[in-house]
């Protein structure tokens, strides 16, 4: 089929136009029609980076509409999630569940077509994207899954995991650190089913790239182990096309397709143009594309009949591959029963039967000072035996982290199906990587470093709160207990910081035994990041016999001890100071004081508990309260009101011994019962 005349490349014309084009030129017009309707939003992209999109979904993405989250789809992920216009189209027009009502509320309360792409919102949006960079790192934690899943499972009479990672990424993905670091790891791991498609269109923000982007792209991924193709036009269908079946070829490289686009293809005035990145066209040159592309004068919205009808044609074939893979599954849970249903399991998130029985047989004896850090690892080895789909590793720090998996081999190129990860000194792309695993399913993934270096890696971590995402942190030498390495190492700020983030739970555990509950919790949240925050230095396991099980942690705070059932003076702390206000507590227990100790080891899972459980424990009437934590105060008068005193940290530490830090800034028993004696006195004289 063939259609009219249309301007193509800078004035060039083709005298005919293939119904590929048209579809692409569908695409364009749909997105800038978005943009221009919503008054607001980026139709450049969109609009350059349709053909090598089209040409990606139409002949090569492995993926069918109807069920958008079969097992063996492959993954695409719009790196440049400004560009959401292009993947709303694509998701439309391909025959997802994304009606032309919703094309039409783009940006707009309540769509589900937000200005970026939002994992959960949308069928076929494989994860949230709009921090640059992000979408690039976290299709390596993408593609590393996939290949750990068919390492597992496969046979060779069986290949039920065997798909691709896709990306679009662009210009300023390129720019942002975390992608330099998520592709050395890539090539490092020889992920070869990891294909990007990179749009290099020449603009960003404040005009050319080459304000301050000239590096030599290509080399700098190929000294990264990656295949580089192109450059290559990415407006040829033909040339898109064939290299992405030599990427395809190349199973031992990730591999880059540098593709040279230009930005509002096909707008008259706006083309190749700063401008056109971040603002709609405006009504006139939208009308012109239109003419452009001979619509002149067809209303917002339209799609061809055609188009609609040549593109059913990819949902037909994307069933016919659903079907064909259904019928490799049947065959597979039939030879192998028992894969497929451990299988079935990992992708559905469930833990298996008796998975904590091992961290429960863990025992401590009471008042030997153990490091959480290391408490936390034993907790590791113990749930890594009974849950295979743990996996992680640290950021260069495994050793101090205590994260490595006992007995494990470590993923690489010659070992896909490890269960360690060497991330190296790459927080940022650590938590990205992490991210994506968890997308991907199929993978509990966990990842250390220290607490104070949490700030390398927050922008993924935010994007697991926003999507849902079961990923453990693993964040040791939680304060100045770290000592002798000083300020840079000791985080002062980062508990407020980490809390102030929704969706992220902050685990700081007071001993052994509620560092086992920590894990617990962390892998019973399904749809949740976690934070665990652990003590370099030994803590004393608490004597459970004459306080309160450490069960209470899953409530995030509880009565760990008390002298009277209507206390007259609250003691709240967490982690490493849970210690120092039991000493204080049995102190002033000692001079008959009626005192309640409270250990508060996640804010975010006792804010979540009913109101009648968070009045038992903090009774609104005792007004009494002090606080202790190795950490600034931000935050804490939520639980103690604007009368209780905190004892803490707002100013950076010094290098010293740990207990002599602690001594110095006051983080002592006696400074507790100071405070408590204090404010019994004020009352009084009140």
């Amino acid at each position: 089929m063939r259609y009219g005349a249309v301007t193509r490349h800078q004035g060039v014309e083709m005298a005919t136009r293939s119904i590929d084009d048209v579809c692409v030129d569908s695409i364009r017009i749909l997105s800038a029609e978005m943009v221009q309707a919503a008054r607001s939003g980026h139709p450049g992209a969109p609009m350059g980076a349709a053909d090598m999109a089209y040409v990606l979904w139409k002949r090569h993405l492995k993926h069918d509409p109807a069920h958008p989250s079969w097992m063996d789809r492959d993954r695409f992920v719009l790196s440049p999630g400004h560009a959401s216009a292009l993947l709303y189209s694509l998701l439309h027009l391909f025959g997802y569940d994304l009606p032309l009502e919703e094309i039409k509320n783009f940006r707009q309360w309540g769509s589900r077509t937000p200005g970026h792409p939002e994992h959960g919102l949308s069928a076929g949006v494989e994860m949230t994207t709009g921090p640059l960079g992000q979408g690039f790192a976290h299709g390596v934690g993408l593609a590393l899954a996939e290949r750990w899943l068919a390492t597992r499972f496969n046979s060779a009479e069986h290949p039920v995991i065997d798909h691709y990672t896709y990306a679009i990424v662009s210009d300023g993905d390129l720019q942002e650190g975390v992608s330099a670091e998520a592709a050395s790891l890539a090539g490092h791991l020889a992920l070869g089913k990891l294909i990007y498609l990179y749009d290099s269109n020449a603009i960003q923000i404040e005009g050319s790239t080459d304000l301050a982007f000239t590096e030599d792209v290509a080399a700098r991924f190929s000294a990264q182990g990656w295949q580089v193709l192109g450059p290559i036009d990415g407006h040829d269908h033909d040339a898109v096309d064939q290299a992405i079946c030599d990427a395809r070829d190349d199973a031992q490289r990730p591999t880059l397709i540098i593709c040279s686009t230009h930005i509002a293809f096909g707008s008259p005035s706006k083309q190749d143009s700063a401008s056109a990145h971040g603002a709609p066209l405006g009504e006139e040159e939208v009308e012109a594309v239109r003419q452009r592309f001979g619509r002149s004068g067809q209303p917002a919205f339209q799609v061809p009949h055609d188009v609609r009808e040549f593109l059913s044609q990819a949902a037909s074939e994307g069933k016919s591959a659903h079907s064909a893979w259904c019928a490799r599954w049947e065959a597979y849970a039939k030879a192998e029963p028992e894969a497929a249903a451990e299988l079935s399991r990992m992708m559905s998130g469930k833990l298996p039967a008796g998975w904590d029985h091992r961290m429960l047989a863990l025992e401590w004896k009471a008042g030997e000072k153990v490091a959480t850090r290391a408490a936390s690892g034993k907790a590791l080895q113990a749930v890594a035996g009974a849950v295979e789909e743990v996996i992680g590793g640290s950021a260069d720090l495994a050793p101090s982290n205590k994260t490595w998996i006992e007995g494990k081999p470590a993923i690489s190129s010659c070992e896909p199906g490890g269960r360690n990860l060497h991330f190296g000194v790459r927080e940022h792309a650590m938590g990205s990587i992490l991210g994506g695993m968890a997308v991907h399913g199929g993978i509990i993934p966990y990842g250390g470093t220290f607490l104070v270096f949490a700030d390398y890696m927050r922008p993924p971590m935010r994007l697991a709160a926003l999507m849902e995402q079961r990923v453990i942190y693993v964040l040791t030498h939680d304060s100045i207990g770290v000592g002798e390495d000083g300020p840079t190492h000791q985080p002062i700020e980062h508990l407020a910081s980490l809390r102030a983030m929704p969706g992220l739970a902050v685990v700081r555990p007071a001993d052994a035994t509620e560092t086992v509950e920590a894990w617990r919790f962390a892998l019973l949240r399904e749809n949740a990041p976690t934070a665990l925050v652990l003590s370099r230095q030994g803590l004393p396991v608490i004597d459970r016999e004459n306080m309160s099980s450490a069960s209470g942690l899953h409530r995030g705070a509880y009565v760990l001890a008390e002298s009277s059932e209507v206390p007259e003076l609250l003691i709240l702390a967490s982690g490493s100071e849970i210690s120092i206000a039991i000493e204080a507590y049995e102190a002033l227990v000692a001079e008959s004081m009626a005192v309640r100790l409270v250990s508060m080891p996640c804010w975010e899972a006792f804010r979540a508990q009913p109101r009648s459980y968070r009045d038992a424990v903090l009774p609104p009437a005792v007004r009494r309260r002090v606080a202790i934590e190795a950490g600034c105060s931000q935050g804490w008068h939520e639980w103690i009101g604007l009368d209780g005193r905190f004892i803490g940290m707002d100013r950076f530490g010094a290098s010293a011994p740990a207990p002599e830090l602690f001594r110095h800034f006051g983080l002592t028993s006696s400074a507790v019962i100071e405070a408590c004696r204090h404010l019994l006195a004020e009352c009084a004289g009140s």
